[in-house]
This record gives C-alpha cells, sequence and structure tokens, in this order.
C-alpha cells in the first residue's frame, strides 16, 4: 500500500478494514463531505447583507434590529464555539457535524417563516451548527489526514472562503428569480441538505478512526498553555481585522467616492483573492519546519494594504483591496497552526474550540471600535490606526505560533 492509500484509510467499522479500493473511495467520499460542508460555513451570513435593507422595510425592523442581526454570528460562533468540544467527546466528530447540519438547515428553514424575532432566532439556531462545524472540521482534517494536512486545510478554507463569496453574490440574483428575501434566503438550505447527505455516508468511518485513536486518552484543559493562549490571540487578531474589512471597507470606498457597485465587488475580491491563496500557500506552509515567516510576510502585505487606505484610500482601490485580501488569507494558516501544533486529536479538539471560541468573541469587538472611532472622529485616520496596530499585534503573534512546538 502507498503512503498516501494508507493516509486516506477509513474504517467503516472500528474492527473491519476495507480494502485498498474501499479506502481510497471512503477517503474521496470524506474529502467532497469536508468540501461540501465547508461551502456552508459563511453563506448563512453573507447572504444577509445584500438583502438586509429589504428585510428591514418588510418586518418594520429597526436599525438597533439590523445591528444586532449583523453582529449575533460572531457572538454565536464564540458562544457555541466553546461548546464543540465537549459534543464530540459525547457524541463522537462525525454524529456531531451532522447534528450540526442538521441545526444549520432548522436555523436557514425557520428564520424566514415570520417576523424579525423568528429571524433573529433562526439566525442563532443556524449560526449555532456553523460554530460547531468551524471548530470540528480541522480535527476531522488532522485525524485522517496526517499526511496531507496542508492541502485539505488549503482545500477547506478555500471552499470556505468560497462559500461565503457565494452567499453575497448569488443571492440578490436569487431574490430577482423568486421574487423575494425569504425564498432566496431559504434556498441555501439545498446546499446545506446535500452536506448533510454526503456527510451522512462519511460520519462513521470518521467516528471509528477517532474511537480507535482518541479512546484512551485524558481529556485536558489548555486554558493555562501560553502557547494555546498565543494561538487563540493570533485566531482572533486576524478574525478581528477580517471582520472590521469585510463590514467597513464598502463605506471607506463609498465615502471617497467610489460607487457601491464598485465597492461590493472591491469587498467581495477579498474573499476571492483568499481561495487561490489558501489553496497554494496552506500546503507550503505546512510542510515547512515553521510557519512564522509565511505568516509575517501575508501580515506585512495585509499591513501595506492598509497604508494605502490610510494615506491614498482614492489612488488605487483595487491595488490597496488586493494587498487587504492577501493579508486577510492569513486565515488558512491560523486554521493550519491550529492542527499543527497540538499531538493528538484530543488536544486539537480542544485548541481549535478555544482559539475560536474566544478567538471570536475577541473578532467581534473589532468592527464595534472601528466604527466608534469614526463616530468620535468624524473621519478614517483614527480607525486606521488602530487596524494597524492590531495587524502589529498579529503579525508578532503569529511569529511565536507558526514556531514549531506543542501545546
Amino acid at each position: 500500500m502507498s503512503r498516501y492509500e494508507h493516509d486516506l484509510t477509513l474504517e467503516l467499522d472500528g474492527a473491519v478494514e476495507l480494502p485498498v479500493g474501499g479506502r481510497v473511495a471512503a477517503g474521496a467520499v470524506l474529502i467532497v463531505a469536508v468540501v461540501l460542508t465547508a461551502l456552508n460555513l459563511r453563506p448563512a451570513v453573507t447572504s444577509v447583507g445584500p438583502v438586509l435593507g429589504d428585510m428591514q422595510r418588510a418586518l418594520g425592523a429597526s436599525a438597533i434590529w439590523a445591528g444586532v442581526l449583523t453582529t449575533l454570528p460572531g457572538l454565536c460562533f464564540a458562544g457555541a464555539g466553546l461548546a464543540a468540544a465537549k459534543l464530540s467527546r459525547r457524541f463522537g466528530l462525525g454524529r456531531s457535524i451532522t447534528f450540526a447540519l442538521i441545526t444549520l438547515i432548522v436555523g436557514l428553514l425557520v428564520r424566514v417563516l415570520d417576523g424579525p424575532y423568528v429571524v433573529i432566532g433562526g439566525t442563532l439556531v443556524a449560526t449555532a451548527g456553523i460554530a460547531v462545524i468551524n471548530v470540528l472540521i480541522p480535527v476531522v482534517i488532522k485525524q485522517s489526514f496526517p499526511a496531507q494536512l496542508g492541502v485539505m486545510t488549503g482545500i477547506y478554507t478555500a471552499a470556505l472562503q468560497g462559500g461565503g463569496a457565494l452567499g453575497s453574490a448569488v443571492t440578490p440574483p436569487l431574490e430577482n428569480v423568486f421574487g423575494g428575501w425569504r425564498p432566496a434566503l431559504v434556498s441555501w438550505t439545498v446546499l446545506a441538505a446535500v452536506a448533510l447527505l454526503a456527510w451522512l455516508f462519511a460520519a462513521r468511518g470518521v467516528d471509528g478512526r477517532a474511537n480507535d485513536s482518541t479512546g484512551s486518552v485524558e481529556h485536558r484543559s489548555l486554558l493555562r498553555n501560553p502557547l494555546a493562549w498565543i494561538i487563540t490571540l493570533f485566531f482572533g487578531t486576524q478574525s478581528m481585522l477580517a471582520y472590521i474589512m469585510m463590514g467597513w471597507l464598502p463605506e471607506v470606498f463609498i465615502d471617497h467616492g467610489v460607487s457601491k457597485t464598485s465597492a461590493g465587488l472591491l469587498v467581495g475580491l477579498l474573499s476571492v483573492i483568499a481561495v487561490p491563496v489558501s489553496l497554494v500557500l496552506a500546503p507550503m506552509a505546512a510542510r515547512s519546519t515553521h510557519q512564522s515567516g509565511w505568516i509575517a510576510a501575508l501580515g506585512v502585505t495585509g499591513f501595506a494594504g492598509v497604508v494605502g487606505l490610510l494615506v491614498a484610500p482614492d489612488a488605487s482601490p483595487l491595488l490597496w483591496s488586493v494587498l487587504v485580501g492577501f493579508g486577510m488569507s492569513v486565515f488558512s494558516l491560523a486554521v493550519t497552526v491550529i492542527a499543527l501544533r497540538a499531538r493528538t486529536a484530543e488536544d486539537t479538539v480542544q485548541l481549535s474550540a478555544m482559539a475560536q471560541g474566544f478567538g471570536y468573541l475577541l473578532a467581534g469587538i473589532g468592527p464595534f471600535l472601528f466604527g466608534t472611532l469614526h463616530d468620535v472622529t468624524g473621519g478614517w485616520t483614527a480607525p486606521f490606526i488602530m487596524v494597524l496596530a492590531v495587524y502589529v499585534v498579529q503579525i508578532a503573534l503569529g511569529v511565536f505560533a507558526g514556531r514549531n512546538r506543542y501545546v
């Protein structure tokens, strides 16, 4: 058996091993399930923005309601993400992700059934499912594809970013085709149902392997582990920068004379750039002894883009967007680092839950601080100086997180 075929080995029963062809087929099914699942981790959130105005008018909702609706996903990512480790230990990786996909589908269906409070409730349910999957998919990759960790992480993060771009780009045409925001939003349940179907085939093998590899491992907390906190803060700062850019960059461009359509396309470019970068850089970084240099290089690139936005925002919006997009692509390396810095699947679960739970909580503060600084000063200089400061912290944390050590 080749090393590649061995690494793709999946057991559909803890005691029964499949022939080589069956293992490769099971591995292919798992890859498809991971990609389809990743495609569903952002559309539930990014599909709302393009139709938010229509939702407000139809529901008679206030601006405060809109603010709550757009803030909820990040907070839910933090809260439900912290619970993912317990779910995994109780039900297994495969079953937990299956349950999370069902939760996502229920939330997507519920949020279009009634008024503003039902929309918020459905959004909470949907994003709770996403939060659990956010934490557990990197563990599946670590466990099932150890020798292809960088490649699979790149594929996963590229699919995740691509799904986010699809959510914002495809929802407006869906609204036109189906005649309203409700059918446009609920149509994303189709993609989630396809992912659930694929995961039902893959889940049993994932749980079988998890039981074999972690059955005798003692569970431990990483809350007192310095490296775990460095990785958590690194993940949180890069997420904070991404939230700020996705939330405020359109307004910055519009304020400097860019049309709304062009501003939307420029911000969409941020997610599009991350797809090829994730596919190329994550595997290369994972094969390196350290990931510090890759993280620093992307950070410096993003820093340069923000400097451009600060000094001459209307001089070359496309160039600044490309540079910022490369900077935001460090997300794929943040996910890679979570898997590389843990020795076991159980430690990966704990680290992933800690990094994403507390990290997304930290990230949610960013857009609020950026907007507050803008309101107080009446300009964009102070907010972007704050962003540059966060970039310096992110780069420093990333350099430490990228060193070849274990939690």
